[in-house]
């Protein structure tokens, strides 16, 4: 371009109002954003049942309670969840709240200030992953209201990229198997929950083969002790289309596990190993990929960063969930474009969504056009 037809363009740009110059979508316009006021933070119990029984290596389940988080600024409210599944150890309804009652957002008047913000959060307590995971999806969903665009937009993600999901079948007698894998007709991929006995992990897998040929990945949730057990399993597993194996061993014995992913013929993926970005870099080696899940993590700001890092070294990389309602998975969707693995379908083993937001269609995770996790509440 010459110099005369870039002056030209220049001028033409300093013409136009600024209000069209920041970033807008086709909900609502541009917004002036600004010091506008305070971030005021409300949050409440909410209890989804499941549509089954659900079981999993350790325990069985038909709820699960989660706190709905909202955080509001100028009028405009973010949506947030803070999921408490009974393995989060010592994050409990009573715990939770009473982290959140700690929490001050009212100190702080721009909610683009997300380091700040959530570094205060985060600074509070030890743990409590859960309630800090809610602020941060509910923060994020607020910024993305804000500028009037997808949180996938605005990180530069393409919504074309996302990956199918796998849809979980949890632990249960044959006759339950076979109507769980029917059910699961419109999805592509199927998430095994096994690490039981030996005869029982054998019998889900070949009552799954016996009705569908689709892939299959497991979930072993901790449960083989044994290294030579566990690869053993693997290499059984391997003879009947299964893509990889999440968790096989116990969190803490990473030599162990390690020992078993240099001889495994299928990768493994770290879940209970991996809670957040610190991590990642100790597991290179003792796992092929790492599984993020936002209640872990503490929520999408982190799970970036776990992202990244996961790349630069290497591994594979899958987002997760717990069973929870469209807001938390919404929110974990606008990542799927980043990852290799999805499984995103705890909104779809409940029976009380209390949200509308992401579908899957086609097995495929869908984003929508919506601002910020793309979410509406029912």
């Amino acid at each position: 371009m010459r110099r005369r037809e870039f002056l030209k363009l220049s001028a033409a740009a300093a013409a136009v109002s600024p209000a069209l110059l920041s970033c807008a979508g086709g909900h609502g316009g541009a917004r002036q954003i600004g010091k506008g006021g305070k971030l005021t933070l409300r949050y409440y119990p909410y209890v989804v049942e499941l549509q089954h029984t659900f079981t999993i290596s350790g325990f069985s389940r038909d709820t699960t309670t989660v706190i709905l988080v909202e955080i509001s600024y100028d009028g405009v409210t973010g949506y947030g969840e803070s999921a408490l599944p009974p393995y989060m150890t010592g994050q409990t309804l009573e715990t939770a709240t009473a982290f959140l009652d700690k929490v001050d957002l009212s100190q702080f008047s721009d909610p683009f200030e997300t380091d700040a913000i959530l570094g205060y959060v985060d600074s509070l307590a030890e743990g409590m992953s859960c309630p800090k995971c809610g602020i941060d999806i509910a923060l994020n969903d607020l910024i993305g209201k804000l500028l009037g665009q997808p949180l996938h937009r605005i990180w530069g993600f393409s919504a074309d990229k996302t990956p199918c999901t796998s849809y979980t079948i949890g632990m249960d007698t044959p006759e339950v198997i076979i109507t769980k894998t029917l059910e699961a007709a419109p999805y592509k991929i199927l998430k095994v929950k096994l690490g039981s006995t030996e005869k029982d992990d054998k019998m889900i897998v070949e009552t799954i083969r016996s009705v569908t040929d689709k892939p299959i990945v497991v979930d072993a949730n901790q449960g083989w002790k044994d290294k030579r057990y566990a690869l053993d399993m693997i290499g059984w597993l391997a003879e009947r289309d299964v893509k990889f194996v999440e968790q096989p061993m116990p969190k803490t014995v990473l030599d162990d596990m390690a020992w078993v992913t240099e001889r495994s013929p299928l990768p493994t993926i770290a879940d209970e190993s991996c809670q957040r970005w610190k991590d990642v870099a100790r597991l290179h080696g003792v796992f092929n990929g790492i599984n993020i899940k936002l209640i872990k993590c503490t929520g999408l700001r982190e799970a970036l960063r776990m992202i990244d890092t996961a790349r630069g070294l290497g591994m594979g990389v899958m987002i997760g969930c717990t069973t929870e309602t469209s807001c938390a998975i919404s929110a974990a969707a606008q990542l799927a474009p980043k990852v290799d693995f999805a499984d995103l379908d705890g909104n779809l083993l409940i029976s009380n969504d209390c949200f509308s937001g992401m579908k899957i269609i086609d097995g495929k995770i869908t984003l929508n056009d919506l601002p910020g996790i793309g979410v509406t509440k029912l």
